[in-house]
């Protein structure tokens, strides 16, 4: 009796398992399965009532992207601004991870809370401020950010500095501190520790934290918006010029939405495995 019980309930199981899967990959695939195939159609088909398959296949949404705005002069932007953003954020959060790691400095711990507390707000709260800084830094010194590349990259700099400085002193910990004195007897430095045996060995974590710091620039929306102009406008806030006075051209956003995807998810597929192994180590560590 306990035997089958037993099998019934291992049953019962497997088939609830198979029925939430289902309904997730479906819940999962079918918003890109509209995306992809509204990029395909015609300007009518998504327009009128909606077609689960489109009345014939169009290529013309991927053409006209580039000439309805300047999605090119808008990837650009995008790009700079997230490039060197997690460029920025990879290297100061290297140093000043290192240095909570390895260093015993007085307001250690008091650091480490305060640039992780930092995470508990949510970012509209600092959009106001963080204007009004960059309009006082503009008429004081004459540097020009707001509306300006160098103003969005300070900008997402402090968004990814904070998880990236906590997580990299968690990859750190786990460094041994026999590899520093190691190279220390070899003649090594701090500096020298750093580069040829710390950096070395936290390769998966470094990957992680510049995935992380590219992703959440590539995406902003609302900081993008305020603190830019036409000239530095991004991908993310240039997809707003798909929608003119009366209509929406649906085929066109889809289809950007799309080229926008394409470098977050290669990135993403060509360092998956430094990211997952550095996500991992650094959060349990």
């Amino acid at each position: 009796m306990t035997d089958r019980r037993t099998a019934a309930s291992s049953r019962s199981f497997r088939w609830t398992r198979r029925i939430g899967l289902t309904l997730l990959t479906l819940f999962t695939v079918t918003p890109l399965y509209v995306m992809v195939t509204s990029s395909v159609k015609p300007l009518q088909d998504v327009q009128s009532a909606f077609r689960w398959l489109p009345s014939r296949l169009t290529l013309r949404p991927y053409l006209d992207i580039w000439r309805t705005v300047p999605l090119a002069r808008y990837f650009v932007n995008s790009a700079v601004v997230s490039v060197s953003a997690t460029v920025l954020s990879v290297l100061v959060a290297v140093f000043a991870a290192y240095a909570i790691s390895r260093y015993r400095f007085p307001g250690r711990r008091l650091f480490s809370v305060t640039v992780l507390s930092t995470q508990m707000f949510p970012g509209i709260l600092f959009l106001l401020p963080l204007f009004l800084i960059f309009v006082s830094i503009g008429n004081s010194t004459g540097v020009i950010l707001t509306g300006s590349r160098l103003g969005l990259i300070l900008t997402y700099l402090t968004f990814s500095l904070p998880f990236s400085i906590w997580m990299l002193v968690g990859y750190f910990d786990g460094i041994p501190r026999d590899l520093d004195e190691a190279a220390k007897v070899d003649g090594a430095g701090p500096l020298g520790a750093l580069f040829r045996v710390v950096i070395p060995a936290a390769v998966p974590g470094i990957v992680a934290v510049a995935v992380y710091a590219f992703m959440t620039a590539w995406g902003e929306v609302l900081f993008a918006s305020v603190l830019t102009t036409n000239d530095t406008r991004t991908l993310a806030v240039g997809l707003r010029g798909y929608a003119a006075q009366v209509d929406v051209f649906w085929n066109q956003v889809m289809a950007a939405s799309l080229v926008v995807s394409v470098p977050v998810v290669a990135g993403f597929l060509l360092l998956q495995r430094h990211l997952v192994a550095g996500l991992t180590a650094g959060a349990t560590k």
